[in-house]
């Protein structure tokens, strides 16, 4: 287990003089990032949205990469704005996980980083795993086998003339903080995706490191969420027009752990489902779950804020519908989301179910070809129109929602009386009422920026503003708006879909 913190992690130097205060969220998807305004104070907790900016990968011979000077750039304007705003007390940096940049011997970034979609781990990942033993390896991070986790990347970076040239490896949030401070280090939430964190001691492992030749010097010392990263240097300073004494704050920087601060739970026996681009669906335990049976079932053994674990298991998500769409918008067809929902309420139930964990849905490309495809492979009639496809897709989800929470629960010995689904897939109100009736548990829904909130509620914490988790999510309950969705309809006929492709 990670060692305990006796209490939450603060910065000294950020102990407000005031009952409110106003921070700074830069929050990185995979699509878009966006720079959003957060002011916290006694009942008090809402967000301004003041810049957004594309991610748009790039595509080279070599690979498929993330514009990461783009992506620095977005955040600066996006604090510019945030400056003409008022006083910001610190500035929080979150984005997705395990993907990371090399910085060389004077702290220059050798090349824009892979994006985790790149097929170079294709081969890797099964390497590495028949090196160190599948069940081992398990044992040792705790981590969901996913192809593309930081330790096979660097497994298949291994020999590279950036890699024998690099000397700092950092993650994508620590290296954007990194831009701001000058100070290098490695945000604990994010760090434990990497495969590279000991799943017992919360510490970088020497050896695991060693076993795909990354040399442990590389990997920076840890930070815990709410930590101090420093002050802005002079040139983000005057690039933002922020004064150079702004702290800027370690979060929760997996953007997961952040969303999963916000999940307004006035209760333990809760199951969460993070919905956007992936699904993330699973509870937040004190210890790690590392029997056989939980390696076999895929879940995965990730830190959250105060040393707790996110045990959970990553689900295909939303990617699947907005690939769709894009498709679509590509062949000139109606692509708007709210056309394709209010088809696909009107489409026949489970005409076709897919896992959407299937590999081939994993890379960018025609996501309704594919879909097409593996119902031929699985002996279905695709779907016929973009109604049928779109709910071919919800249900898939909500099936896989159900599942995964059930497994969960019964691999951690915890039960589940409600289930907490935020971030963009709240909106989808089609996919909340299936997920609630697949697994026949009522479905909170919301807040939908929970990443941002719980990016700007481990500041606030970190500035004395809310004391604990269970203030957090106080919070976000009596501030934030939360829809409750009741399960409906024959649970059998979702049982029985389960079963054509053996999601059971």
């Amino acid at each position: 287990m990670p060692p305990p913190a006796a209490t939450p992690a603060t910065n000294p130097a950020a102990t407000p003089a005031a009952t409110q205060a106003v921070f700074a969220a830069a929050d990185l998807g995979a699509t878009s990032g966006r720079v959003v305004l957060g002011r916290v104070g006694p009942g008090r907790l809402d967000l301004t949205e003041v810049h957004r900016f594309a991610n748009t990968p790039v595509r080279l011979p070599q690979g498929l990469h993330w514009d990461i000077l783009a992506l620095h750039q977005g955040v600066l304007e996006g604090l510019r704005e945030a400056a003409r705003s008022g006083q910001v007390a610190s500035i929080g940096v979150d984005s997705w996980a395990v993907d990371y940049g090399l910085l060389d011997a004077t702290g220059r970034l050798l090349g824009n980083p892979y994006h985790y979609r790149d097929g170079r781990t294709d081969a890797v990942a099964d390497q590495v795993r028949g090196k160190i033993g599948a069940a081992e390896l398990y044992r040792a991070n705790g981590l969901q086998h996913l192809p593309f986790n930081t330790l096979y990347q660097l497994a298949a970076e291994a020999g590279s003339p950036q890699f024998l040239a690099a000397r700092q490896l950092l993650l994508i949030p620590d290296l954007l903080t990194y831009w701001l401070t000058g100070q290098v280090g490695a945000e604990a939430t994010n760090a434990s995706t990497t495969g590279l964190l000991d799943a017992g001691t919360g510490a970088w492992s020497g050896p695991l490191a060693e076993a795909v030749g990354v040399n442990p010097g590389l990997l920076p010392p840890l930070r815990r969420p709410g930590d101090s990263c420093g002050t802005l240097l002079a040139a983000p300073a005057e690039s933002t027009g922020l004064p150079r004494g702004t702290e800027v704050t370690a979060v929760a920087s997996h953007d997961t752990a952040s969303a999963v601060v916000a999940v307004p739970a006035d209760r333990p026996d809760f199951g969460y489902i993070s919905c956007g681009t992936w699904s993330l669906a699973g509870l937040e335990l004190g210890a790690p779950v590392l029997s056989e049976a939980s390696r076999s079932a895929n879940f995965t053994n990730e830190l959250g804020i105060d040393d707790t674990i996110r045990y959970l298991r990553n689900i295909m998500g939303l990617w699947l519908l907005s690939e769709s769409q894009r498709t679509w918008r590509a062949q000139g067809r109606p692509c708007d989301l709210s056309f394709l929902l209010a088809q696909a309420a009107k489409a026949k139930p489970f005409a076709a179910v897919i896992d959407p964990d299937a590999p081939e849905f994993l890379a960018p490309g025609d996501i309704p070809a594919r879909i097409a495809g593996y119902c031929e492979r699985t002996g279905q009639r695709p779907p016929t129109d973009q109604g049928s496809l779109v709910r071919t897709v919800l249900e898939g989800l909500a099936l896989a929602h159900a599942r995964t929470l059930r497994q969960a629960a019964e691999l951690s010995g915890r039960g589940i009386e409600v289930i907490h689904l935020v971030g963009g897939g709240s909106r989808n109100e089609l996919l909340c009422q299936f997920t609630a009736d697949a697994s026949g548990l009522p479905v909170v829904a919301g807040p939908t920026e929970a990443t941002a909130l719980g990016n700007v509620l481990v500041q606030a914490r970190a500035h004395g503003l809310v004391h604990d988790r269970a203030g957090m999510r106080r919070l976000v309950a009596d501030t934030q708006p939360l829809t409750r969705y009741t399960p409906s309809g024959d649970r059998s006929a979702w049982t029985a879909a389960a079963a054509r492709i053996g999601l059971v």
